[in-house]
């Protein structure tokens, strides 16, 4: 019998390399490693989740780096499998507070082989949510059949599923974003949106209101909208929709700051928290998260973000 997991996570893993500087003059890059699926599972992990994560690795030099650091965060990797093909890699520079810049390399690489026989029905069954994202669906045609199999056998057991587009002109195009929504956004139940990329591109929808109505005519239950606009986050459950505002202190980079907040999200849900208790919670991880330069290496510690939260609910 599988243990049992909090959240089950799938997709890409990549190595990250940063620098402050910009790409085509920095002498020196600082390596950690990435992925939106990934970094989710991290934030949730750190925050006292026990979380699984489903994904392929290559069997090149990075192969022991990812194992061992996933081992320290107190990752399940049982489902980890290694392939021939590389790791990919991605740059992120930001020179300064107002630009980023990005270099991704991760065609054909060890994640996009994930297909059906990385998904097991009995490590669904063990987690109480699972979690994917547009961005894994990306990968292949195979993989993103391994992200409706795991949707299908959660929903059939009773199990919540989570899904974020994460949609991304960088990866993808939203005729293709569309499709991986539409091919899943039936058997999911708590769905993370942002109103600069994925509403527009996927929905095609500006109002809140509508699209939390049209959101739910689909039978998703919890709705996220992320708004660099307004500042926050609107969440959408029961009829009623409540605006979050971002928790921000010291903001340096966002990059990852929406995928810590799923982990944030997931965790605090798994943890008997209501939808509207989540939000202010995960908004607390993003904002803290926003401190550093990269994506997962800035992720907070449990404790800091307890901390913060339940100071705010005592002056409530």
């Amino acid at each position: 019998m599988e243990e049992k997991l909090d959240i089950i996570t799938i997709g890409e893993s990549l190595i990250e390399l940063s620098s402050d500087e910009r790409l085509e003059s920095a002498e020196c890059l600082k390596k950690y490693y990435g992925g939106d699926a990934l970094a989710t599972a991290v934030s949730a992990q750190r925050m006292g989740s026990k979380v699984g994560f489903i994904t392929r690795i290559g069997c090149d030099v990075f192969k022991d780096y990812l194992l061992d650091s996933w081992r320290s965060e107190g990752l399940d990797i049982s489902q980890v499998r290694i392939s021939s093909e590389p790791n990919g890699i991605y740059f992120i520079a930001r020179p300064n507070l107002h630009e980023k810049e990005f270099a991704y390399y991760r065609k054909k690489i060890a994640p996009s082989k994930l297909s059906l026989d990385d998904i097991s029905v009995d490590y669904i069954k063990s987690a109480s949510i699972v979690y994917a994202s547009g961005v894994t669906q990306s990968l292949s045609l195979s993989a993103a059949e391994a992200v409706s199999e795991a949707y299908r056998i959660a929903k059939e057991n009773g199990i919540m599923t989570a899904y974020d587009p994460n949609y991304s002109s960088l990866i993808t195009t939203p005729d293709n974003a569309r499709e991986y929504f539409n091919s899943v956004i039936s058997n999911v139940d708590v769905l993370f949106m942002s109103a600069k990329y994925d509403t527009v591109n996927i929905l095609e929808l500006a109002s809140v209101e509508n699209i939390v109505k049209h959101i739910a005519d689909k039978g998703v239950s919890i709705v996220v909208i992320k708004s660099s606009e307004k500042g926050g986050y609107y969440t959408g459950y029961n009829g009623n929709i409540i605006f979050t505002e971002f928790y921000t202190h010291d903001v340096v980079d966002t990059t990852c700051s929406g995928d810590a907040f799923n982990g944030g999200f997931l965790h605090a849900l798994s943890h008997g928290f209501t939808p509207f208790e989540a939000a202010k919670f995960a908004s607390i991880v993003a904002g803290l998260q926003a401190r550093g330069i990269g994506a997962i290496k800035s992720i907070p510690s449990k404790d800091e973000v307890y901390s913060i939260y339940r100071k705010g609910a005592e002056n409530a």
